[in-house]
């Protein structure tokens, strides 16, 4: 494929494919990826799929396995558990830099974002899933760069896994989910009253919430397809 543009068109096909996938449970955590199969699947050559699955290993969704093999990511329990307890240090410190430094447009685009995941929870198809995810990681980014600091952003890219969180909210309940989206309109709602210990309580509790509930859909074994 010698188009740049049509390679890198392929690339995004087999990566949002894949992901999707992943993220619907149609490949199930600790599933092994071939390239060869995906590209038969997907009607598409071997190095776009190629470049697709790095990127998710990158991400986290995928993780490489002995010799050459991948697999969907498998997560456990006590990494699950760390990586809540780190995300709620660092982001509740996040939030409180945001309410004193961020600007009008960003708490203007933080109510955008959580009127969007608001407008489709609880979500009804899958569509919903993605834009409630897409929304909550823009979101949560939004804050980081309201932050203004680039090493905290640094710390947070290092110790939040995307593929995990964005897996996350198949395994949430209606009621969590509803329960989030709140989250996210008070902690917004902190952020532009500038009220630094507001905004860091709320996220704290945000985080805690988000802990408890992976926790308990963890002992439901719900197959991994959040």
């Amino acid at each position: 494929m010698s188009n740049p543009a049509q390679r890198t068109a392929a690339t995004d096909q087999a990566y949002h494919a894949i992901r999707s996938d992943i993220l619907s449970g149609t490949l199930k955590e600790g599933e092994r990826i071939t390239e060869q199969r995906m590209a038969e699947n997907l009607g598409l050559s071997r190095t776009p799929v190629r470049e697709a699955i790095s990127k998710l290993i990158h991400e986290g969704f995928v993780e490489r396995g002995t010799g050459y093999t991948t697999r969907v990511a498998h997560f456990e329990d006590e990494e699950l558990e760390q990586m809540f307890q780190i995300r709620k240090l660092l982001e509740s410190y996040g939030a409180a830099r945001a309410a004193e430094f961020a600007t009008d447009e960003q708490v203007e685009h933080l109510k955008e974002l959580s009127a969007e995941m608001s407008a489709h929870t609880p979500p009804k198809s899958q569509s919903d899933y993605k834009i409630i995810s897409a929304a909550n990681e823009k979101f949560h980014r939004t804050i980081m760069e309201a932050a203004r600091s680039p090493r905290l952003s640094a710390l947070i890219s290092m110790a939040v896994n995307v593929g995990m969180v964005a897996r996350m909210y198949h395994l949430y309940s209606d009621e969590d989910l509803i329960r989030s989206a709140a989250h996210h309109h008070e902690i917004t709602d902190a952020i532009a009253a500038r009220s630094p210990e507001w905004a860091a309580s709320v996220m704290s509790s945000h985080l805690l919430a988000a802990a408890s509930m992976a926790a308990r859909a963890g002992q439901r074994k719900v197959p991994a397809a959040f």
